[in-house]
């Protein structure tokens, strides 16, 4: 695994689960292992626990890292090769990631998409260019299009939940929101979901499909009380238009996950990312109760991070 970007491979994804577990058991087993080496955790966007959970993890495993505020600390970055630097950029990325990947020994990167250039953002092209120009080893701490730490958590969590089920009815449903929200989480984790080989059916309102390339292999069901029935596990995740990109869709049928909307599925738990809109994208009542996974998939962020981190090391 030369860098950790997506989903590469069901038996790379079953190795990361394992170790991930492993971690949660015995989160200081190898504390020597990454010592002296430097993860520089490179942040042009906000982030509260991709952030914290990666700097326990690196530290889990003995290696020092260092987080730069890009947004707000660093120098405005130019991603565009060629360009003719006369405006308000000060720094080239092909200078930036080349100073950072003589100062590290992996990068860490959260760069969201600009939800207006398409061609851009599913081309990944802001990651791609540190990749490119870095030399290093580079973790993906939420793309354009991808956040891999989150869905191997969600893997991590699923597979602790299973209850014997070898193969859950895993549904993805939208949820409303007030503004366009990026597609990575929902893009990531049916990659996740179909590439463990579960069966995964993704209900939205017409118009909010997701690029399918993420959800071939997936049943779309526009209709969210026939996709809920009988789920063993309810992602709730809002995301904005991919036809026409970056934009909101009028939706006027209620999306709101409630009890009522679970009476078919009394065993199922129900997901989020965090963090969430409470009683606009999922009901307090769904959040606070016995159904919510929210904060074990939030722990299981630094255990899924240390089990990347550790792949890289070894």
């Amino acid at each position: 695994m030369k860098h950790f970007t997506q989903f590469e491979s069901t038996s790379l994804a079953e190795e990361l689960i394992e170790k991930a577990m492993y971690y949660k058991n015995t989160p200081l087993a190898s504390p020597e292992k990454g010592k002296g080496k430097r993860l520089g955790l490179i942040f042009l966007n906000p982030s509260l626990r991709t952030r914290v959970s990666t700097q326990i993890a690196a530290s889990n495993l003995g290696i020092e890292s260092i987080v730069l505020n890009m947004d707000k600390e660093g120098w405005a970055l130019e991603m565009q090769d060629g360009a003719v630097m006369n405006k308000t950029t000060v720094e080239h990325i092909k200078d930036a990631a080349a100073v950072l990947g003589s100062y590290f020994d992996f990068l860490a990167i959260r760069a969201f998409p600009s939800l207006t250039n398409k061609t851009e953002d599913t081309d990944d092209f802001t990651i791609n260019q540190f990749i490119k120009y870095a030399g290093l080893p580079v973790v993906s701490l939420e793309s354009a299009i991808r956040h891999p730490l989150q869905s191997l958590a969600d893997m991590v969590t699923i597979r602790e939940n299973l209850s014997g089920k070898k193969k859950p009815k895993v549904v993805l449903t939208w949820a409303p929101h007030i503004k366009a929200i990026p597609h990575a989480v929902a893009n990531s984790f049916a990659e996740w979901t179909l590439g463990c080989n579960y069966d995964l059916t993704i209900t939205h309102p017409e118009g909010y499909e997701l690029d399918e390339k993420f959800t071939q292999g997936a049943t779309i069901e526009h209709n969210q009380e026939r996709a809920l029935a009988d789920a063993d596990f309810v992602y709730v995740k809002n995301w904005s238009a991919f036809h026409p990109y970056g934009k909101i869709i009028q939706v006027n049928q209620p999306w709101l996950l409630t009890e009522e909307k679970l009476k078919n599925s009394p065993e199922a738990k129900v997901m989020h990312c965090l963090p969430v809109r409470r009683n606009l994208e999922l009901s307090d009542e769904i959040l606070d109760g016995p159904r919510s996974l929210v904060q074990q998939q939030a722990k299981n962020r630094i255990f899924a991070a240390q089990a990347v981190l550790d792949k890289l090391i070894s």
